[in-house]
């Protein structure tokens, strides 16, 4: 799948520049609370893995990160005049989720190798009911990277339609590492995902 990736000098700007246009947002409109920042690296490279109940969740989850996120959307938003070309200049990246996604893994690779932050939901997609899967591209990015993971749990961004409106509550986890003794097995992949989707529902669970 072929996309357009802008230089440095675009995406930089651009993506601070919205950013803070989101934190003015997220403050006056949904209250947003973050916990757990300290558990972010501050530099190498790193996987965000959040949840995801709501088309809000990418701003919200990035607003107070101590990095900047190169996020993997699904290419659908790509397709979407002023949406698409918008969260290009911000360095976001397309992923087929119907067909390969070799070029979304390999562009993410790329990120990481120049010590990059990458955000992804591992789910695919929204999941307000649960019943979705987990896919293991975070798992295999971490493999194929050696990045940690950084677990992060959304929690009332699905409700920001009610009146009173909750505040929205962002969690940062501790980050989580596959072995590097040895190759990861399927198995190991598979293992890795459930343990960073045991850690989002944990933090989920945060009074």
């Amino acid at each position: 799948m072929k996309f357009i990736t802008f230089p440095d000098f675009i995406v930089i700007p651009s993506f601070y520049f919205w950013r803070l246009v989101t934190r003015f947002v997220a403050w006056k409109d949904y209250r947003l609370r973050t916990y757990g920042i300290e558990n972010a690296p501050r530099s190498g490279p790193v996987i965000l893995a959040a949840n995801h109940i709501s088309w809000l969740d990418p701003p919200l989850v990035g607003a107070y990160f101590p990095r900047r996120i190169a996020y993997m959307a699904k290419k659908e938003l790509f397709e979407i005049r002023i949406l698409g070309p918008m969260i290009a200049t911000m360095g976001a990246f397309p992923v087929d989720r119907e067909g390969s996604a070799r070029a979304a893994i390999k562009h993410a690779l790329e990120i990481l190798k120049r010590g990059g932050c990458v955000g992804i939901f591992p789910e695919g997609g929204r999941n307000v009911e649960g019943d979705k899967q987990a896919q293991m591209g975070v798992a295999m990015l971490a493999a194929m990277s050696g990045a940690p993971v950084v677990p992060a749990a959304i929690i009332n961004s699905d409700r920001a339609k009610e009146r009173p409106r909750p505040p929205v509550r962002v969690i940062y986890g501790k980050p989580l590492a596959l072995p590097t003794d040895r190759k990861a097995t399927r198995e190991d992949l598979l293992r890795f995902t459930d343990e960073i989707m045991a850690a989002i529902a944990a933090l989920r669970e945060t009074p």
